[in-house]
């Protein structure tokens, strides 16, 4: 077992237990604070991967802005703590079921696609990593423009129905 090996698997405990800890918290910053720290360890997860670009612009763009901005929303209109949700009777159930789906079609297509298929090349690109960088600008505002406003608007859209989820309705005296 390689150093390299290790370390991908404390990452990825990390992220797993991060990920858990955002979905299972109940108030709404310590969530927002375990979604900066699996930001970091799939930036960490991108440096292994030889992607030093991407991992800080994961960084920059997410754990950075993003975040700040989400944690502002989120003081600003008092929604630290979530109330105590009614559950409807099917949905338990339901999403046992489908947990259950998910995880069965990942054992799945681990057995039946993990097995290694030859060396793998390395990518084209020159070494110094200018044209890296110029084949991935040129490639995000070229081929894959329309994807990246949705995600812009998807971002907003999400940003907008938090305010008007947790705002409070004004009583008329």
């Amino acid at each position: 077992m390689t150093l390299e090996l290790i370390f991908f698997l404390l990452l990825s405990i990390i992220a797993i237990a991060t990920g858990l800890g955002m979905l299972l918290s109940r108030n709404a910053i310590y969530s927002a604070l375990f979604l900066v720290l699996n930001f970091m360890t799939v930036a960490v997860f991108y440096l292994l991967l030889g992607a030093p670009f991407i991992a800080m612009a994961q960084v920059t763009v997410y754990a950075g802005a993003i975040m700040v901005l989400f944690l502002f929303v989120i003081m600003l209109l008092g929604a630290e703590s979530l109330p105590k949700a009614e559950v409807l009777p099917w949905q338990r159930p339901l999403a046992i079921t489908l947990s259950v789906l998910l995880a069965g079609e990942a054992v799945l297509l681990l057995i039946t696609r993990a097995r290694p298929a030859g060396d793998i090349a390395a990518p084209d690109a020159a070494v110094n990593g200018i044209d890296n960088l110029r084949a991935l600008g040129e490639a995000l505002f070229n081929h894959y423009l329309l994807p990246f406003e949705v995600t812009s608007i998807l971002l907003l859209v999400a940003m907008v129905g938090a305010i008007v989820l947790v705002r409070k309705e004004k009583r008329v005296p």
